[in-house]
């Protein structure tokens, strides 16, 4: 739900959304043990030039999973450079803090994981914006995660909050 319920929200808006796996296979078991086929291999992504938006779903092992793929740090850094919009959920956030990419930024996760949050101010609320970084605190956050990633992309508050009404 974490990374379906805001890639759904952003596609109804009409934003392009490419879902990827890190590793060999597209098929991607989540913690509650639903598939997911994805839209392309992490590997068949070219980062340079095209996301407006860097995604990272929680839950575990994928937090752990994420951290430790050289591509996910490289499209992170990449991300980071250029200040292109980096979202995170749940447990993925700790991802971004380890990186230092939330050092006196507002940022939020999911309880427990607030000591990982290196140099941020922990916000305790469902989802958080700071500039180009967006948290949430997990599943129950995703619809807000989505929206106000939708909004932080788009620039339209406005039109985020009509879609919300659909």
């Amino acid at each position: 739900i974490e990374a379906l319920c805001p890639v759904d929200i952003m596609r109804r808006a009409g934003i392009e959304v490419r879902t990827t796996a890190i590793g060999t296979r597209r098929e991607v078991r989540g913690a509650h043990n639903i598939t997911v086929s994805a839209d392309m291999l992490f590997s068949e992504l070219h980062i340079e030039g095209t996301p407006e938006l860097l995604m990272l779903p929680g839950g575990m092992p994928g937090t752990i999973n994420l951290e430790k793929s050289a591509a996910v740090q490289n499209a992170l850094d990449y991300a980071a450079e250029r200040g292109l919009i980096i979202g995170a959920i749940c447990a993925a956030p700790s991802v971004l803090g380890h990186k230092g990419l939330l050092k006196g930024k507002k940022a939020t996760c999911f309880p427990g994981f607030e000591k990982d949050l290196i140099g941020a101010e922990f916000a305790e609320v469902p989802a958080q914006r700071d500039g180009n970084i967006v948290t949430a605190c997990g599943a129950g956050a995703a619809f807000d995660f989505g929206f106000l990633l939708l909004e932080t992309l788009s620039g339209d508050k406005a039109a985020a909050e009509e879609l919300k009404k659909t």
